[in-house]
């Protein structure tokens, strides 16, 4: 039997008060060879299913996608016990374990690379300089968590009229943050850790992790809950009922 991997200096967490059955099954595929140093689901209400080896942590319902950008930027440094977090998704987490590099620890942000902006202000830092490294699938430094608030970060939306926390940090306040040492993971380290957009960049490398399934993610694992696979179960056979009634009704064969 090999042994896992150990990253005893990185949790393991997710936040989330929605597809919460979805995302402890992705927080479980992604410690299936990897020995995280804890493991946390941040949410507003404990699952029953939730495994021993992944601590519950409370926060107020996040019933909104803002809420949920304002508290990855302000609140999640409150539930990181260890040096560096990963931020996993239901439809986005550790997909290629074997793929780990020591390399993703000498940086304060890596995530997924964004594609090249196709206008002048899109996924650009205080400098006009384009950012190609972020994603909310990512490993970041608690430092980094620690920053906005300590800061006092004006909470704002971004180019596009909504919030969004990794634009937020790896565009807007890249810079500041730069400014205090922090680093960035540059784009040939990023396309190996992990993959969201179809690039040319990326193109035929296996990721060690994933958001979205876009591309060559498309084949990666979907979870879903015991409600919604019922639900997949039922709908096919709803509809040919309704369909053969309809026949029935206007003689159709």
């Amino acid at each position: 039997m090999e042994k896992k991997l150990k990253l005893q200096q990185v949790t393991l967490c997710a936040m989330t008060s929605v597809n919460v059955y979805e995302t402890v099954q992705a927080m479980k595929y992604s410690m299936r060879e990897i020995e995280f140093g804890d493991a946390v689901l941040i949410s507003d209400k404990k699952p029953f299913y939730l495994p021993k080896n992944i601590r519950f942590s409370y926060t107020s319902r996040l019933d909104s996608i803002d809420k949920f950008n304002y508290k990855m930027v302000y609140e999640l440094k409150d539930h990181i016990k260890t040096d560096f977090c990963m931020v996993v998704h239901a439809d986005g987490f550790v997909i290629h374990p074997e793929n780990w590099s020591d390399e993703f620890l000498e940086y304060d942000y890596i995530g997924s690379p964004w594609p090249l902006p196709k206008n002048d202000y899109a996924y650009r830092d205080s400098k006009g300089e384009i950012c190609r490294v972020g994603n909310s699938v990512s490993i970041r430094s608690k430092r980094l968590l620690e920053y906005p608030a300590a800061h006092n970060l004006k909470w704002e939306k971004v180019y596009d009229g909504f919030y969004n926390e990794d634009i937020f940090l790896c565009c807007y306040h890249k810079n500041a943050m730069e400014a205090e040492g922090m680093k960035w993971a540059p784009i040939e380290v990023a396309v190996k850790f992990g993959r969201e957009h179809p690039l040319t960049e990326n193109k035929g490398i296996e990721p060690f992790a994933f958001h979205k399934w876009w591309g060559e993610n498309a084949d990666y694992p979907k979870f879903y809950s015991p409600k919604k696979r019922y639900k997949m179960a039922v709908r096919p056979l709803l509809f040919w009922r309704r369909s053969k009634k309809w026949k029935e009704e206007h003689g159709v064969e």
